[in-house]
């Protein structure tokens, strides 16, 4: 059954989800952000420990796309042509440090200790 859902999800073997992926990425391209920049760390608190462990640069280049994405938007306007071509939506720099810091919590809790981080209400 889950290979049947991935063959559905996968934008080689599935004509729509291959719709799906184009038109995110061209509305990404419009702001000039990334797929990854979209995972918000107040929501999940692995993001934001992967965000933590990530290199100041790649944390301050994701600020920056946010930022003027932000500013495009309020400005109803887009990226120009020329800037658009150049963006990788799909580039991934957060997957790899969220997979891993995902295994460490499951690994934890396999073994019964306490989490790194919990969420508190203040």
């Amino acid at each position: 059954m889950t290979s049947f859902l991935q063959s559905l999800l996968d934008p080689k073997k599935n004509w729509l989800a291959a719709q799906h992926m184009k038109t995110i990425s061209k509305r990404l391209r419009h702001y000039g952000l990334r797929y990854d920049d979209l995972y918000d760390p107040y929501y999940d608190l692995d993001v934001k420990e992967a965000l933590n462990r990530l290199p100041r640069e790649i944390v301050d280049a994701r600020n920056q796309r946010l930022k003027r994405a932000m500013d495009l938007s309020m400005k109803h306007e887009y990226l120009p042509e020329n800037l658009q071509a150049m963006q990788t939506p799909f580039r991934s720099y957060l997957q790899d440090m969220l997979a891993l810091v995902k295994k460490e919590k499951s690994e934890r809790e396999a073994l019964g200790a306490l989490p790194l981080y919990q969420r508190t209400i203040p």
